[in-house]
């Protein structure tokens, strides 16, 4: 039985406990839960931390340890969501017993958020693994009580997810007792590994899972909002501390006004089109799922790097305009192809609407040697891109970008 949002339920309470089975693909109505949302809200804590440590990396003078330090921490904290949120679309039961599992995982991504700085500053991973490890255990639980539920080739992918995902939090281990110049290459081996445990389950003799096209589309599409949300608001207060101790108006107020209109602009492009059309099976979804860290990795640096340029500008950062404005150019032009790429493409029609984004992503870094005058740039290009895309697409689609 489903209510209103597609969510099953006997009545109007969750069960203390029903069997776990899996949902239906077509199942209609299907839309994130209310814990679902709480999920994705505790994230901002980790993606705030991981923003943080590379806005003073790169403030700092240090872009090769901040890029580093960033790239690891945020594929930490997106594969965390990643792994539930796949979990959920197929087998959301939403009993007392799957929302008790799932706040024990929501503890271990604070866990995780605090060890962070650790991670990034000292390539101390001991907080960071121990929070893999809280919510490892509760997702290994889920996969197996989802095993326990089913039959054949449904139960052996289940217990592959089980055996792949605790063998690689095994494999992490590595993190607490290798020198560290070699833990980024562990960092790397482990990263390809554990995306590999998907194909692993559910290839060969074991099932596909009932991920739900609309549900995994929406789910992704959130987070992305929780990403620019955060821009926005370490943006806000780079600019709030900056107005606090500098009475720079005129300096500051063309890069805020250039920061909203690029993160604007980000949303807009990430939102023009249906993306669950297109994840018909686990070929187009897991290509698509796995671009994401790209795509959210980029966005969060977004705001990172509106951060530093402020800094730049007010005299806090010991780095060079044309470093600073990289901050700000070099993700927003990532975000752009990454877009395109894994995401608008697909609904793209004809050269003209397909060349926008990446000539766009060129633009924006052309606007790297414009120098104080980089982020307003960047944010009128964002605009361009917006209205273009509108244009064409109202020519040639049904869509809006």
């Amino acid at each position: 039985m489903t209510n209103g949002d597609g969510h099953r339920t006997p009545g109007r309470h969750a069960a203390v406990l029903r069997r776990m089975t899996a949902r239906d693909r077509d199942e209609p109505h299907r839309a994130a839960t209310p814990l679902e949302l709480f999920f994705d809200l505790c994230f901002v804590v980790a993606v705030a931390q991981a923003g943080r440590a590379l806005v003073h990396a790169l403030a700092s003078g240090h872009p090769g340890h901040g890029i580093a330090g960033y790239l690891m921490t945020f594929f930490s904290v997106w594969w965390a969501w990643v792994n539930f949120s796949w979990f959920s679309s197929a087998y959301d039961t939403d009993d007392a017993l799957y929302r008790v599992v799932t706040l024990v995982q929501i503890a271990g991504v604070l866990v995780l958020a605090a060890g962070i700085p650790r991670a990034f500053d000292h390539a101390d991973f001991r907080v960071v693994w121990f929070g893999y490890v809280v919510m490892r255990l509760a997702l290994v639980s889920q996969w197996l009580r989802a095993g326990h539920g089913a039959t054949g080739a449904e139960r052996r992918t289940a217990l592959r997810y089980a055996a792949g995902v605790s063998a690689c939090q095994v494999g992490w281990l590595g993190l607490l007792f290798l020198p560290t110049p070699a833990k980024p290459w562990l960092f790397l081996v482990m990263a390809a590994v554990e995306m590999s445990v998907p194909a692993f389950a559910e290839l060969g003799r074991g099932q596909e899972t009932t991920w739900h096209p609309h549900h995994i589309a929406e789910r992704y599409g959130l987070f992305t909002l929780i990403v620019l949300g955060e821009t926005v608001a370490a943006a806000t207060a780079a600019v709030q501390s900056a107005l606090d101790e500098n009475e720079a108006l005129g300096l500051l107020l063309p890069m805020a006004g250039g920061g909203l209109l690029l993160i604007f602009a980000a949303f807009w492009i990430y939102f023009a089109v249906p993306i669950h059309l297109h994840l018909a099976s686990n070929r187009q979804a897991f290509a698509w799922g796995y671009g994401h860290y790209a795509v959210l990795g980029s966005a969060a640096a977004i705001g990172a790097g509106i951060e530093v340029a402020i800094e730049q500008a007010t005299g806090k950062a010991g780095i060079s305009v044309l470093a600073a404005s990289a901050a700000v150019t070099v993700p927003a032009a990532l975000f752009m192809c990454s877009v395109w790429l894994v995401h608008s493409r697909h609904y793209k029609r004809g050269v003209a609407q397909q060349l926008v984004l990446p000539v766009s992503a060129l633009a924006i870094l052309a606007c790297t040697f414009a120098g104080r005058e980089t982020v307003l740039l960047t944010g009128l290009v964002g605009v361009v891109t917006v209205a273009t895309g509108v244009t064409l697409a109202a020519r040639n689609s049904p869509y809006e970008a």
